[in-house]
């Protein structure tokens, strides 16, 4: 794919049992993490990671039984050491990901290596995996910060070496869309293998630098369901196959009708809660409370809503919510659903009745009903004519 400002389809790599549950506070079981990869296999993401195989035997056993169970090309990650690429290929994945810090700050003060030594063992991991048969993604860890020229140096020579997929993180969240745009058109230049990026949200930007990077020219984003991962998170799944699909009418390849049911999947066993007002899959994302929005909402969706994004894409339903900004369409609309047959000035009654409670508390229907009832308001079996003989 070439640099372009538009794309036609893009692949979609999901990290969410790997990055995502390196979630401060957050740890998946077993099953857990079968059904979220079952679920993303069935959704047709391009790829899983499915962990990091040589952290622990139980990493390893459900990276194993994940890659055995899984229709799609599933991925362990791995350290530019022979122990890590060894144990990825043992759990029978189908694509190595090995990575090496190649900012200054990394290389000193936590990976404690020279530049030589990083090329020298990222191009052995490389040459290893691919040896065995496998698909291999480089990552040069913290690409956002590392010096442009030995970024190069690092991407030429696993290039050389066969690697298959250079994937370009900003691991720390610190790039903008116009200068990650232009790092991924400079990578895309210096190699041959495919680009995929992986981007972190510390600024709230990583959706928009991951597709940013895909105008430039990378054929894959890495994002995890509901954003989860290290600090703030990373590229959401729901947001960027959304823009994708949506505001590029590009090709995911993801069943879009299942993301709302997935979200709440992986927000149960993250123990993490998705904000109402989140993108795509908050409470928030199609409810309005709003007398001019709701009205203009239950006339035409697309008054107050983005149009080429409905509920029904994602499997969730529009609310129109009750509260003290509610509007006489919405109580009309509401009254008339549970079978009552308001007139105009019982419809004003009971809208002043919910806009008061709504400046206190949360208005339900059973609120409703009440109000319904003091205002004196008929249903329609009481305007049904009698039959007659």
């Amino acid at each position: 794919m070439g640099a372009t400002d538009e794309f036609d389809d893009v692949r979609i790599f999901d990290t969410t049992l790997r990055d995502g549950e390196q979630s401060p506070r957050t740890s998946f079981s077993y099953e857990e993490k079968r059904e979220i990869a079952a679920t993303l296999s069935e959704m047709g993401v391009a790829v899983i990671e499915a962990g990091f195989p040589v952290n622990s035997d139980a990493e390893f056993e459900a990276v194993s039984d994940i890659a055995a169970a899984t229709d799609v090309t599933t991925c362990g990650l791995a350290r530019v050491v022979d122990g890590d690429v060894d144990a990825a290929l043992d759990a029978g994945v189908d694509m190595v990901h090995t990575f090496a810090s190649t900012s200054d700050v990394q290389l000193e003060d936590s990976m404690h290596a020279t530049r030589e030594e990083v090329v020298e063992r990222s191009v052995a991991a490389v040459e290893r995996a691919k040896d065995a048969g496998v698909d291999v993604m480089f990552s040069p860890m913290d690409a956002t910060r590392t010096d442009g020229a030995f970024l190069i140096e690092v991407i030429e020579a696993v290039s050389d070496a066969g690697v298959d997929w250079i994937n370009i993180p900003d691991t720390c969240g610190v790039a903008t869309p116009r200068r990650f745009g232009d790092l991924i058109e400079t990578v895309t230049a210096h190699t041959d293998a495919r680009i995929d990026v992986h981007t972190h949200d510390d600024f709230g930007l990583a959706a928009g630098n991951a597709l940013t990077g895909v105008e430039a020219g990378a054929s894959q984003m890495q994002v995890s369901v509901n954003g989860i991962g290290e600090r703030a998170g990373n590229a959401a799944l729901e947001e960027v196959v959304m823009a994708a699909e949506s505001l590029y009418d590009a090709d995911t390849g993801v069943d879009t009708t299942r993301i709302t049911e997935l979200s709440r999947l992986v927000e149960q066993a993250s123990d993490m809660p998705v904000p109402a007002n989140k993108p795509v899959v908050g409470d928030n994302a199609f409810s309005h409370e709003s007398g001019i929005h709701a009205a203009g909402v239950i006339e035409n969706s697309d008054t107050f809503e983005p149009g080429v994004m409905t509920p029904e894409m994602v499997g969730a339903e529009r609310q129109l919510v009750l509260g003290k900004h509610t509007g006489t369409h919405s109580v009309r609309q509401r009254l008339t659903e549970d079978g009552y047959a308001p007139t105009d000035d019982e419809v004003r009654a009971v809208t002043r009745r919910v806009k008061d409670h709504g400046a206190d508390s949360r208005v339900t229907m059973e609120d409703v009903r009440r109000f319904a009832e003091e205002v004196g308001v008929d249903t329609e079996d009481e305007h049904e004519p009698e039959a007659t003989l």
